[in-house]
């Protein structure tokens, strides 16, 4: 009978094979939609995940629905919740390498943008780690481009404007540009244009499509300005408490969810853009003098950044800017 017990314990000491492993679902939290461009690629995830023997299942939970979204990365972090997705520029105060997504006139495509990331992403892994979470993936928003109701060749133009802004950088772009810098709600920019509260703001084709804009503003200027980024992370020990196998899967599941994520946001911001043009929107690419203007306003900022940020910043822009 010894001998038994002694064998049972064995086997109930051993890993379980994927095909064994069953587990109650995760919670996945984010403050975005799930028919966002990345809540779309949340769902397919889990989809994905919940096809593995033993399901593998990950419940998606939406719109602040189980965390409001600056609450989500320390409920990760605290085991409240499994997973979760943030913007990552919303987690500068606590790691600021993750505010480089926040440096304007930087990042002038979808490629650079990638470059960015890619030396990026190990700084914000090791912070992640460092703070018992691992970062799965990370996908942009489209890129910020400028609406306004005058034709702009060149940053004199905006002199006396009034900007919308929404953070200390559009405020600090307002300075930079000349214009007053206004703080208006997206959902209130509509009437903030018709009662001329602003005439100018900074933002994506998708948010204007979103908020139908053409209602109020006739221009629209591919600057670029910057490509935000959301990112995805798992509490490590919960991580770490997954079958080999199911951690391959999970990582595997990223990486492609990741790939896509990237294809569909450049799809969804050239889409945006052509139905502000079908809504009568004059759609322009800014002016050389313009683009020679805010790339060295770029540099301005970026130099800011990394006095604030130190030698982590460094550790980003110099290969950014030096490497092919």
């Amino acid at each position: 009978m010894t001998k038994r017990r002694d064998f049972c314990a064995l086997l109930a000491a051993a890993p379980l094979p994927l095909t064994g492993f069953a587990q109650a679902p995760w919670r996945l939290a984010t403050g975005y939609s799930a028919q966002s461009l990345h809540g779309k690629q949340l769902q397919q995830i889990a989809s994905e995940l919940a096809t593995l023997p033993g399901g593998f299942s990950i419940q998606l939970h939406p719109e602040n629905s189980l965390f409001k979204l600056n609450e989500i990365f320390e409920a990760v972090r605290t085991g409240k919740v499994e997973m979760g997705e943030t913007i990552m520029t919303g987690l500068s105060s606590l790691i600021p390498v993750a505010g480089a997504d926040a440096v304007p006139f930087v990042v002038r495509s979808y490629a650079d943008a990638l470059k960015l990331w890619k030396y990026q992403r190990p700084l914000i892994e090791k912070h992640f780690a460092d703070k018992g979470l691992r970062c799965l993936m990370a996908i942009p928003w489209p890129p910020q481009g400028l609406y306004t109701n005058r034709p702009v060749q060149r940053v004199s133009d905006l002199r006396g404007s009034k900007m919308r802004t929404y953070n200390a950088t559009t405020e600090r772009i307002a300075q930079l540009m000349g214009a007053t810098a206004v703080d208006v709600p997206m959902a209130q920019v509509g009437q903030a244009f018709t009662d001329g509260t602003i005439d100018c703001m900074i933002t994506s084709a998708v948010t204007g499509v979103d908020n139908q804009v053409w209602a109020h503003i006739k221009n629209y200027y591919e600057i670029n300005a910057w490509y935000p980024k959301n990112v995805t992370f798992v509490n490590a020990k919960v991580f770490d408490a997954l079958p080999t196998q199911a951690q391959r899967h999970l990582l595997e599941a990223c990486a492609a969810a990741e790939t896509r994520g990237w294809a569909a946001s450049e799809k969804v911001a050239s889409e945006s853009v052509e139905e502000l043009k079908r809504n009568g929107m004059k759609i322009g690419r800014a002016a050389p003098q313009f683009l020679a203007e805010l790339k060295r306003m770029g540099e301005l900022f970026s130099l800011e950044w990394v006095k604030q940020v130190g030698l982590e910043a460094n550790q980003i822009f110099v290969p950014y800017f030096t490497k092919d």
